[in-house]
């Protein structure tokens, strides 16, 4: 049997999920505020909740911040004893390992000598 929607049930249904979605902006607006108020990502940045516009930081302002946390920052890996060039040189990769001219020549006289064996042999099942 065909469902048919008419305009009233399709009234109906967005009115009950704008009250949904109304109870969910609700609990999630409560759930960031216990979480200390921090804005998401999906929210506007350019149009906050309360109405109030948001402060421009110079380019200045934001430079003297960065380097303050830089300087924090160091503080950090000097307290704990670790310095960046210990850790680039622990993680490090060993050097690769290279084959002298030497040792190749070795291995293809060995590698020719097997295959010459493995010829003889089968040249005798054959007779």
């Amino acid at each position: 049997m065909p469902t048919t929607f008419d305009n009233e049930i399709l009234a109906a249904a967005i009115e009950g999920f704008e009250a949904q979605k109304t109870r969910l902006d609700a609990r999630i607006a409560e759930i960031r505020q216990k979480l200390g108020g921090g804005v998401s990502s999906e929210e506007p940045a350019a149009a906050p909740a309360n109405g109030r516009k948001r402060r421009k930081m110079s380019a200045a302002a934001r430079k003297r911040i960065a380097d303050a946390q830089k300087k924090r920052w160091a503080a950090v890996r000097k307290e704990s004893g670790s310095t960046a060039a210990a850790t680039k040189t622990e993680a490090a990769p060993k050097a690769k390992r290279r084959l002298s001219a030497a040792g190749r020549k070795r291995i293809i006289e060995a590698t020719k000598k097997r295959w010459a064996m493995v010829r003889a042999a089968a040249a005798k099942e054959e007779k």
